[in-house]
């Protein structure tokens, strides 16, 4: 039998490679001699980069960055195995595990730190980069990366405004003569896991604020700020992307990326998928097993298990997807090339005693899915 497993991280707990090794482990408990292909995947968010360079056989790197609320952070990022591309996501400088949660606040968080590692990846002679941007703790329209890199954001006054999304209200002009030109012999791929528009009541600030920490009129302040720098940001390069799905994605780091860079949006899960060539891997296998750390109605909207369910129904084979937790809508995979869906606690526990003992937890998981289909391969004999 052969067997791949598939899963994105689970958020605070395992790696996508911790829950891939974990799933292992479940599935020789039952079929010790399976062939079991271990691809790790990620969507655009936290493991994206150890995904690209696993799968090009690359190398990490360091840089020492400004986090969300300025403090330094020392954030990873990835060059590929032939060395042409550099691999960077900006949960690693930016996210939203990076502020405690008594301190978040999208009104005050800034990407500069994601700006800073695109830069390092420049200095680094590299000019294509792939950059995931789930994951955030920011709401500033991506204007901390565009600083950065040399851009300026000026209120009527002229004077440079603070960081983060609520100054933003009172953006008059965006000053670009200082921006890197190195950007302009650039090609930047963003993976991107969601189609929210900047603004608006499916936008960045409404859907997306209240997790890092805003509240109702938080919500309707960043909005607003939003929509401003949108005006002036279309008037200073010519772009009219508000309403492009994506542009609200990381607190419009999305739509930032496409005002200020040569940027290209695509979903996150398939630039990973085809980067690890999974469809060539895919061939001849018997089994699917995908995972992420809560499975809910966002799943079936492009996230990681869906989009790698999406290349195996193309083959014919069956998808299990083993998750941290099941919530709202979670049935809704069933629809979308999952085939049967696990969640890894047996009992009620707390959140914190699940992420803690996640890799025991996954393996337990996968190794009962593995006896339901030794059954089921008996009844089929």
């Amino acid at each position: 039998m052969r067997i791949i497993v598939a899963p994105d991280s689970f958020k605070g707990s395992l790696s996508a490679l911790g829950v891939a090794e974990a799933m292992e482990r479940g599935i020789r408990a039952v079929f010790p001699e399976a062939d079991i292909l271990k691809v790790p995947i990620a969507d655009g968010g936290e493991g994206t980069v150890e995904a690209l360079v696993a799968a090009t056989h690359g190398r990490l790197m360091h840089a020492t960055v400004r986090g969300p609320l300025g403090e330094p952070v020392r954030a990873h990022w990835g060059v590929s195995g032939d060395g042409t591309t550099a691999f960077l996501e900006m949960a690693a400088a930016s996210g939203l595990p990076l502020v405690p949660k008594e301190r978040r606040d999208p009104r005050i968080t800034s990407t500069f730190g994601t700006g800073e590692l695109m830069k390092a990846a420049l200095d680094a002679g590299l000019r294509k980069l792939v950059i995931g941007i789930g994951g955030s703790a920011t709401n500033d329209g991506g204007t901390g990366m565009a600083r950065a890199l040399g851009a300026r954001f000026l209120d009527a006054g002229g004077r440079d405004l603070p960081e983060g999304g609520a100054a933003l209200a009172r953006l008059a002009r965006i000053d670009l003569s200082g921006l890197d030109p190195r950007l302009a012999e650039a090609s930047v791929l963003v993976a991107c896991d969601v189609d929210n528009p900047l603004c608006g009541p499916r936008g960045a600030s409404a859907v997306y604020g209240p997790q890092k920490g805003a509240n109702p009129e938080m919500v309707a302040e960043l909005d607003a700020a939003l929509g401003a720098f949108a005006t002036v940001a279309a008037a200073a390069t010519g772009r009219d992307i508000a309403l492009l799905p994506g542009a609200g994605a990381a607190g419009g780091l999305g739509a930032g990326l496409l005002y200020f860079t040569p940027a290209s949006l695509r979903p996150g899960v398939s630039i990973v998928l085809e980067t690890t060539h999974f469809e060539t891997l895919i061939q001849g296998t018997d089994l699917v097993i995908t995972g992420e750390g809560r499975t809910d109605f966002q799943t079936a909207m492009g996230k990681a298990p869906v989009g790698v369910a999406a290349v195996a129904k193309r083959h014919g084979v069956p998808v299990v997807c083993i998750a941290g937790g099941l919530g709202d809508g979670a049935e809704e995979v069933l629809a979308h090339g999952i085939d049967a869906l696990a969640s890894i606690v047996p009992q009620p526990m707390s959140l914190e005693a699940c992420m803690g003992q996640g890799g025991s937890l996954v393996e337990t998981a996968v190794a009962g899915v593995c006896r339901m289909l030794r059954v089921g391969r008996s009844l089929g004999r």
